[in-house]
């Protein structure tokens, strides 16, 4: 399917391939083979313990002008790496480890746990939502517009955010999306459709005073950024038995939520890279940390063997962060859940789909090349997609598969797939989380007119509420890639299918 037309720019210089960073090599371009329908592999050379696989085709990897392919051979340094490191069709430049990035170590032969396999907004991730009503039964749109604004906090600060007590913060912190339903912040419902059901569990959550201190006044706010609340409508079926499990028809309306663990997650992610990175040196060899013999191509990759006092202590602050992100975006539902009713007088009887994390590492059980393995999985920009006989997945997934969330551009489509019928995919069960950047935000403001682009937004029928016209430059139709081209490449991949295509009709942005 061919791109529309760019909206909203003015005209831009071609890219040029940039200037290769420091610790990242191109020599992965000598390395480089097709491996079948919408995948390249790089094969392993230099420090590379295994492979590394790109979900790309010819056009789609000639059109990659970033380092991130050089970001994903070197995530195939790490200790304890193994099967293939991955790179989803979303690829792009990120903090060490490429986003779009899924490397699994095992954490029971030396694996590591590194925080840029994670990114600072940890727990970035989408939910969906389906409401049992059709985009004719929502009367005066501007209305409902001015209403999701005005309650839907948005933007880099945490103005209007639920306020936190220290037990508050505490029990958020150990118990995720369920202590938002007990503070009245969520529906007991909603944890059966959420990925490991809002909670992930941990003994120990030693976070900074500055990481707590910046989540006490965040909770149920968007942030700014990519993040988004978004009315859509379901535009065609492409699967029809998923979409019955998954309870989606065509011409129904949906409400989609992009946000993360707000201020207190970056804090962590910052806190903890600070300290790795600290430990390792510059040596001829690469950056090299003595207490664990651990040679990286780049410092920016710094990781700790799992099991290591550092490694945990990483561990259990990503998790306490991670369940704050669930409980952010159960407070946003019920945020939108009340101003459904003060515009309509009911909540349009709002269920929640699904709930999926995009920056986060997990222990899973795989089988890589024949023997099972206790693999640390990080997915960084990237979405589980686990089978239809997942033991963790609710009954009605059962033999569909779970529902994978993908948001696209403001402009364009989102589209939910599914993972598979039974068993997993190659990629340690994991799909794309997205259209993926093709512009750095800075290249996007510079080439792109918010005001423009708003304006023909709402020409063709999506109107768009942010505070900024930067946020709206940036994050343009035109600053990502192709959804549809990364939803066909994934499918070929054999990683997930599509199940339903979601446009866009109102937009609450930072």
């Amino acid at each position: 399917m061919s791109r529309p037309a760019p909206i909203g720019c003015r005209r831009r210089k071609r890219l040029q391939t940039p200037v290769v960073a420091q610790g990242v090599s191109d020599a992965w371009r000598d390395h480089i083979e097709s491996a079948g329908a919408g995948l390249h592999r790089i094969k392993r050379h230099g420090a590379m313990k295994v492979d590394a696989m790109l979900v790309a085709d010819s056009k789609h990897l000639s059109n990659q002008t970033d380092e991130s392919p050089g970001q994903l051979a070197n995530t195939a340094a790490l200790p304890g790496v193994v099967g293939n490191a991955w790179a989803m069709a979303d690829f792009h430049y990120g903090y060490g480890f490429p986003i779009g990035g899924v490397v699994a170590t095992d954490i029971d032969q030396g694996g590591v746990i590194s925080p840029g396999g994670v990114g600072f907004d940890i727990n970035c991730g989408v939910r969906l939502c389906a409401l049992d009503l059709e985009q004719n039964d929502l009367r005066d749109m501007k209305k409902l517009g001015r209403r999701l604004k005005g309650r839907i906090p948005a933007g880099p600060s945490a103005k209007g955010g639920v306020k936190l007590s220290e037990s508050g913060m505490e029990s958020i912190l150990s118990e995720g999306a369920k202590a938002a339903v007990e503070l009245g912040l969520g529906h007991h419902a909603d944890l059966d459709s959420m990925e490991s059901n809002g909670l992930l569990e941990g003994s120990e959550r030693s976070l900074s005073e500055l990481a707590r201190k910046r989540g006490s006044l965040s909770l149920g706010t968007l942030g700014s950024g990519n993040h988004f609340m978004e009315l859509q409508v379901v535009e065609s079926i492409l699967d029809v038995e998923a979409a019955k499990a998954f309870g989606l028809r065509q011409g129904q309306v949906t409400a989609m939520i992009h946000t993360g663990s707000r201020g207190l997650g970056h804090q962590v992610c910052s806190d903890h890279v600070s300290g790795l990175e600290a430990r390792y040196k510059k040596t001829a060899a690469g950056w090299y940390a003595e207490d664990w013999d651990i040679t990286l191509p780049d410092r920016q990759l710094a990781a700790a063997p799992f099991h290591s006092k550092e490694g945990m202590a990483y561990f259990e602050a990503m998790q306490a962060a991670g369940n704050y992100a669930f409980a952010n975006r159960s407070a946003l539902t019920q945020r939108l859940r009340e101003t459904l009713r003060a515009h309509l007088g009911t909540d349009g009887e709002l269920e929640v789909i699904y709930d999926v994390c995009h920056n986060i590492a997990k222990v899973e059980q795989h089988v890589v090349h024949g023997s099972s393995c206790n693999c640390c999985v990080h997915r960084k920009g990237a979405t589980r997609a686990l089978g239809g006989d997942h033991n963790e997945l609710a009954p009605k997934f059962s033999g569909v598969g779970q529902p994978v969330l993908v948001p696209g551009d403001m402009g364009t489509a989102s589209y939910v797939l599914a993972g598979p019928v039974a068993g997993s995919n190659d990629a340690f069960s994991s799909s794309c989380h997205g259209a993926g950047r093709q512009l750095s935000r800075t290249q996007a403001r510079n080439s792109i007119d918010g005001l423009a682009l708003q304006e023909e937004l709402a020409g063709k029928g999506i109107s768009v509420y942010a505070n900024t016209p930067n946020v709206l430059s940036e994050e343009a139709p035109d600053a990502y890639k192709d959804v549809d081209q990364v939803i066909r490449l994934t499918t070929e991949a054999g990683l997930a299918r599509p199940v339903a295509k979601l446009r866009p009709f109102c937009v609450i942005k930072g």
